[in-house]
């Protein structure tokens, strides 16, 4: 179902958000041959995004996730995940396409994606441009696709997601976590065994269970 109406060719607005130059001037190529009248801006960094989706008011936004923050900074797939959170809030009716080599990471915000007004859908770098322009246009009807991600079932809760990171991108003991966190250490085991369910691991004779859970969260695109 088509939830509003196109914009007309010579008046449709689009921003290609995207960190390395090559991938950029080919995604525009493959954009400017299929909409010739389309307006189409750039941004590099999650600042110079957010400013132009305010300035330009797009009618659809492709973003990579592994973007910095601001120029000079390194890339990174969190900051991409907080960009199009913030840009989903903000902005609950703009269509979206994510085009990036790290779609899993999109399981961080799957609750917000399931809210969103807006067209959203997913391409992984390795589609055909195509395949591209396939997603491309369901995003400017208003459609949602993300099958392709073949997401956890479940529903993941954004303290379990924090858990994860302090884990195992920052290294703590469960004892610092519920320090961190302000929670007891007693809620912090139970959040791993939630963790643990969606994520399918479960204890195996000579298998450390910590590891098999970073491995599969690192799988899932839960962590970078």
């Amino acid at each position: 179902m088509i939830s509003k109406d196109l914009p007309k060719p010579e008046k449709m607005k689009i921003l290609v958000v995207e960190d390395h130059e090559l991938t950029m001037g080919g995604t525009i190529e493959v954009l400017q041959r299929q909409y010739p009248e389309a307006q189409i801006r750039t941004a590099q960094t999650q600042q110079s995004t957010l400013e132009q989706v305010e300035t330009f008011q797009p009618d659809l936004v492709i973003m990579d996730l592994s973007i910095p923050e601001v120029s000079g900074k390194t890339a990174k797939t969190e900051t991409g995940i907080k960009l199009l959170r913030t840009v989903m809030q903000q902005y609950p009716d703009l269509n979206l396409v994510v085009l990036s080599t790290y779609v899993n990471a999109l399981v961080r915000i799957n609750h917000e994606i399931d809210e969103h007004k807006g067209g959203f859908t997913v391409v992984d770098k390795g589609f055909s441009s195509q395949d591209m322009l396939t997603r491309v246009d369901w995003a400017f009807q208003g459609l949602t696709h993300t099958k392709d991600l073949n997401m956890p079932g479940g529903e993941v809760k954004p303290e379990w997601l924090e858990v994860l990171i302090l884990a195992f991108q920052e290294g703590l003991q469960d004892k610092a976590i519920a320090e961190r966190m302000q929670i007891t250490t007693r809620t912090v085991l139970h959040y791993w065994t939630k963790i643990r369910d969606v994520l399918g691991v479960y204890p195996e004779e000579g298998k450390n269970l910590r590891i098999q859970t970073e491995m599969r969260a690192r799988e899932e695109g839960f962590i970078d």
